[in-house]
């Protein structure tokens, strides 16, 4: 398999790759903090953009790499001071950003998972070797004497030793090179690691930014707040929910949950046998997830009260049924974190779908039937 084949583990399935994505939603706050740093002569070798998975973390390293590796200082011929950057946009048409975009920058590289040749599949995490490659490219990037980018995607998914290798180029960083680190889970990374770089934090998007980053991708909605409601304020979650119907089983979900503590049994069997058999993978573990979501918000529902938005029509009204006050959530917090556990035994062990997804509601159904007796 040639390169240009090879698996993207930075890439959302059904969505531009970041370093084709031009225009960044809903990150206004880290996009001026990072000029802000530039424009005043602050800028760190390292930087950390942290924030939920999903949100244009990796859109904002792209752009900030098309701007740096585009950057034409202003000498002050004249007498004139240098011109601040007002913005980190970068036409299309500008060479570098064409370079960029498609993948051949010189003075770009990207640290990321490894393809396992053997095994046809992307490795579980970033080796050292993928790290150690940065020697041969700063030696190589330095012919022009232009500024290069390193980006990290993602940085908490480095093994130990990729970690310290990533350390020791953040402790003695090469003239002119700044190193973006992705970072989904920034707790997972070394203190030492963190401490020596400086941090963007990207928020969750709005229903406004969140439609427009799909309108961007090509992908298009009628519901767009449900969407915003459901992912999270994630654009990468708000691309699977589309792709894979994930609006119209939520609604199917809460519809059987209306029931609870007594549900439709005929539904539950058609909701459990959709995720069984060849080909129905993605919808049963779509179907977990939402499982998951929905227990998380009904707890949530016992300690905030009835939530302003909803993801399916009349969510609201059952979350609040269901968790009525803090003892309800508790119940519901402690029901999914059960669940969550024997998901990941029944997935060790093989456990046939259907029967995992029965399962899993008959114990809703059970919790409910407790929390409304008390």
């Amino acid at each position: 398999m040639s390169d240009d084949a090879l698996p993207e583990p930075d890439r959302i399935e059904g969505a531009p790759h970041p370093r084709e994505t031009m225009h960044l939603f809903g990150q206004a706050r880290a996009e001026a903090d990072f000029l802000d740093a530039y424009n005043t002569g602050r800028l760190h070798s390292g930087w950390l953009i942290t924030g939920p998975r999903g949100v244009g973390k990796a859109t904002l390293a792209w752009k900030i790499a098309r701007f740096l590796l585009s950057e034409r200082p202003n000498d002050g011929f004249f007498g004139d001071a240098p011109t601040a950057a007002t913005a980190l946009d970068i036409s299309p048409e500008n060479p570098d950003a064409r370079l960029v975009q498609s993948g051949a920058h010189p003075r770009l590289t990207v640290v990321r998972r490894p393809y396992n040749h053997d095994t046809k599949k992307l490795r579980q995490e970033i080796t050292v070797d993928a790290v150690r490659g940065l020697k041969d490219f700063f030696h190589m990037s330095s012919a022009d004497g232009g500024r290069r980018v390193v980006i990290v995607d993602s940085a908490d998914e480095m093994n130990r030793n990729a970690a310290n290798a990533i350390l020791k180029e953040l402790e003695e960083p090469p003239a002119k090179t700044t190193l973006l680190l992705i970072a989904h889970q920034p707790s997972r990374l070394l203190p030492t690691i963190r401490s020596r770089c400086r941090e963007l934090r990207c928020g969750r998007l709005n229903a406004e930014d969140l439609q427009a980053s799909l309108t961007q991708a090509g992908l298009e909605t009628t519901s767009a707040e449900a969407l915003a409601t459901l992912s999270e304020g994630s654009a990468g979650d708000a691309v699977r929910l589309l792709r894979h119907d994930g609006l119209p089983l939520y609604a199917e979900l809460v519809r059987l949950l209306e029931g609870a503590p007594r549900m439709d049994r005929l539904l539950a069997h058609r909701i459990a046998d959709a995720c069984a058999g060849r080909g129905a993978e993605v919808r049963f573990g779509l179907t977990l997830d939402l499982m998951d979501l929905f227990l998380a918000r009904t707890a949530r529902a016992g300690l905030l009260g009835e939530p302003h938005s909803q993801a399916a029509p009349h969510e609201a009204r059952l979350l609040a049924r269901l968790s009525p006050n803090h003892h309800a959530a508790q119940s519901w917090a402690q029901l999914q974190q059960s669940l969550s556990e024997r998901v990941r035994h029944g997935k060790a062990v093989n456990l046939d779908p259907a029967s995992l997804i029965l399962d899993m509601i008959f114990k809703i159904e059970e919790t409910a039937r407790r929390v409304a007796q008390t």
